[in-house]
């Protein structure tokens, strides 16, 4: 897990929820998944900057991102 981590997945009760992991309770519940990505992503920049997991319906990771100012643990190579 990284340090500063935020995953975005479907809520048992409909819709998308923003959670940290290992925390209690959910941190917001939105009707579009898009919504969701985007206030994790304003969590993650407040915060620092850190890594957004996204999951698909089933529950399974569909793509990460790192938010700035968190360093890329994994950025693009140099093409040149």
């Amino acid at each position: 897990m990284a340090a500063n981590e935020r995953h975005v997945g479907p809520n048992p009760s409909g819709g998308w929820e923003v959670v940290l992991p290992g925390a209690s309770r959910t941190s917001a519940v939105f009707k579009k998944q898009s919504d969701a990505i985007t206030r994790a992503r304003e969590i993650l920049k407040g915060s620092g900057g850190g890594e957004l997991v996204v999951h698909d319906r089933e529950g399974r990771i569909r793509e990460k991102d790192t938010v700035p100012p968190a360093r890329d643990p994994h950025p693009p190579k140099d093409k040149t």
